[in-house]
C-alpha cells in the first residue's frame, strides 16, 4: 500500500513540475510582449501630446470655438440619447481579474444607460457578452494581441461616423490602465464629447502667442481634423495600455502560480519522504523479523539434531 502511494505522489510531483514549466514560459512571453508594447507606446506618445497642446493653443486664441466634439453651452438639453462604448478585453484568460474588471466597468455603464451600443475588442469579451445574451453592435475580429495605429484608426472612423451622424451622443472607452508595475485599473472614460476645460488649461513653459494664427478654411474645420487624429490616438493608447496591463496581470498570475507550485512541491516532497521512510522502516522490520524467525528455526533444528 505504501509503495503505491509513493508512486502516486511521484506522478503528482512530475505533473506539477510540467505545469510549472508552462507557467514559467507564459511569464517570460508576457514579459517580452509587455516590454515591446510599452516601447511602441512611448514612441508615439510625443505626437499625441503635441496634438493635445495644439488644441489647447487654439482655445487660448479664441474661446468661442463651435465644434460638435465639445459639450454644448451651459443650459442646453442634457445628452441622454444613444451612447457607444468601446470595450477592450483580452483574447484569453489566465490573467487574474483583468478581463472581469473591464467587463464590470462596461456593465456598470449599461446599467446606468441601457441605450448603449457595445463595440468589443478581444475574444474574451465577445464570448462573455454572447453567453450572457448582451447584444453587441460590432465585434472587431482582429486580435487584441497586436494593437496598431491602423486598427485604432479603423475603430475611430466607425465610432466617429456614428457620432458625426448623430446616431450616438456620447462615446465611452472601457480599457485597463497600467498605473505601475504592480497595479492596473479598469477605467470607463468618456471620449466624446469633450469638456472644454480639458483643453483650456495653460501649457507650462510655453512662450506667449504674439502673432495671431490664421486657420484655413476655418478654425472649426482645423479643430475637427485635429480631433479625428486625437480620437485615433486615444484609442491606440487605450489598446496598448490594455495590452500592457493584460500581460502585467498575466505575469502576476503566473508568478503566483509558480509560488503555489513551489509550496505544493515542498508539501508533496515531505509527504513522499515520510511514506518512503515508513516503507523502508517496514521493510527493515520485515527483514529483521524474518531473520529472527530463521534463526529460531535453525536453533530448533539444531536442538532437534542434538536430541
Amino acid at each position: 500500500m505504501g509503495m503505491a502511494n509513493t508512486k502516486e505522489i511521484k506522478n503528482h510531483i512530475k505533473s506539477v513540475r510540467d505545469t510549472q514549466k508552462i507557467t514559467n514560459a507564459m511569464y517570460l512571453i508576457a514579459s517580452t510582449k509587455m516590454r515591446k508594447a510599452k516601447m511602441d507606446l512611448d514612441r508615439t506618445r510625443p505626437y499625441f501630446r503635441a496634438l493635445q497642446d495644439e488644441i489647447k493653443r487654439i482655445f487660448r486664441i479664441t474661446e468661442n470655438v463651435e465644434s460638435r466634439y465639445f459639450y454644448p453651452a451651459e443650459g442646453s438639453p442634457a445628452l441622454n440619447g444613444t451612447y457607444a462604448c468601446l470595450v477592450i478585453t483580452a483574447d484569453k484568460g489566465l490573467a487574474g481579474t483583468y478581463n472581469q474588471n473591464a467587463i464590470r466597468e462596461a456593465e456598470k455603464l449599461l446599467s446606468q444607460h441601457p441605450d448603449t451600443k457595445l463595440f468589443v475588442v478581444g475574444e474574451y469579451g465577445r464570448q462573455y457578452f454572447s453567453q450572457h445574451k448582451i447584444p453587441v453592435e460590432r465585434s472587431f475580429l482582429y486580435t487584441a494581441q497586436n494593437p496598431t495605429l491602423d486598427r485604432a484608426r479603423e475603430i475611430s472612423a466607425i465610432l466617429l461616423e456614428l457620432f458625426d451622424s448623430g446616431e450616438v451622443e456620447k462615446i465611452y472607452v472601457v480599457y485597463t490602465d497600467m498605473k505601475n508595475s504592480i497595479d492596473e485599473e479598469a477605467k470607463s472614460t468618456r471620449l466624446l464629447p469633450f469638456h472644454r476645460k480639458q483643453f483650456a488649461s495653460a501649457i507650462s513653459n510655453e512662450k506667449a502667442v504674439t502673432v495671431p494664427f490664421e486657420f484655413t478654411p476655418s478654425i472649426g474645420a482645423v479643430l475637427d481634423n485635429m480631433m479625428q487624429s486625437y480620437v485615433s490616438g486615444f484609442i491606440y493608447s487605450a489598446l496598448v495600455d490594455s495590452f500592457c496591463s493584460e500581460h502585467n496581470a498575466r505575469m502576476a498570475a503566473m508568478n503566483t502560480a509558480n509560488q503555489n507550485a513551489e509550496e505544493l512541491l515542498a508539501a508533496l516532497s515531505v509527504q513522499y519522504n515520510r511514506l518512503r521512510q515508513t516503507a523502508i522502516t517496514q521493510e527493515i522490520t520485515e527483514i529483521s523479523s524474518g531473520a529472527k524467525a530463521q534463526k529460531r528455526k535453525q536453533e530448533q533444528i539444531r536442538k532437534a539434531g542434538i536430541s
